[in-house]
């Protein structure tokens, strides 16, 4: 159970008191009716919570996952002073101020970028003992050599790579903006994130990454029709499967 006034407070990004003040003033209504009781506890099971504050709709949410496609030339942060800002293309998402992102990409990788208000989340999806698995889809400057069972990057690293196969040009996701010059197309899946993990990987292949996308994320998978910049609020069932 959350009470009314948390939910507002967090939802509308108001203090406590102004929202006390707006109830009050009979300004939130549910159901065609005016609540005055702060107090009032909802169910998890009726979130989101539709309501009326000063006659505009609003949803109310107790937790929010939120799947955004993030284009190239933004960084996976909150606040940069010299960059554009993944976090910045979330404005009108549920419990902005609480989203967090689960992971990064890098300012040149396009895609799937998961972000959720749940701190447990963020540790369980990252953490690299859970090895989730994530998919990209790579524009290649020129043919990669055989992948080899014994492949250890420049720094040591033993990238885990679950499948490394050619990728039809008809077969790519939308969002990898393929250059003019790319001789060929990957579908790498590694079950790690270190740092431009799957550039080095390609890099120690004799080859090199134009563009990138990562179009899966363990169960999540990056729609079709999701543009770049744009976001999408994931519903209950992929709460609950993700």
């Amino acid at each position: 159970m959350a009470r009314l006034d948390v939910l507002l407070a967090r939802n509308l990004g108001w203090s406590r008191t102004a929202v006390r003040a707006a109830m009050a003033d009979e300004r939130v209504v549910i159901g065609g009716v005016a609540i005055d009781d702060p107090r009032r506890e909802i169910a998890a099971r009726d979130l989101p919570l539709a309501v009326t504050v000063d006659d505009q709709p609003v949803s109310l949410f107790d937790a929010a996952r939120v799947l955004l496609n993030k284009p190239v030339g933004c960084v996976t942060a909150l606040r940069d002073a010299r960059h554009p800002t993944a976090y910045a293309l979330l404005s009108g998402a549920p419990l902005h101020a609480e989203l967090r992102p689960v992971g990064r990409l890098d300012a040149d990788t396009s895609g799937l970028l998961l972000w959720t208000t749940d701190g447990a989340e963020i540790q369980r999806l990252t953490h690299p003992k859970r090895a989730v698995a994530r998919t990209y889809h790579a524009a290649l400057a020129r043919a990669h050599r055989a992948l080899p069972p014994d492949l250890v990057l420049d720094d040591g690293l033993r990238p885990r790579v679950a499948d490394l196969s050619p990728l039809a040009r008809g077969d790519a996701h939308p969002s990898l903006a393929i250059p003019a010059d790319a001789a060929v197309l990957a579908s790498i899946t590694i079950t790690g994130g270190a740092y431009h993990e799957v550039r080095r990987v390609f890099a120690a292949l004799d080859s090199h990454v134009l563009a990138l996308c990562r179009v899966r994320f363990g169960d999540l998978t990056l729609p079709l029709d999701l543009t770049p910049g744009a976001f999408r609020v994931l519903s209950a069932e992929e709460h609950s499967r993700g």
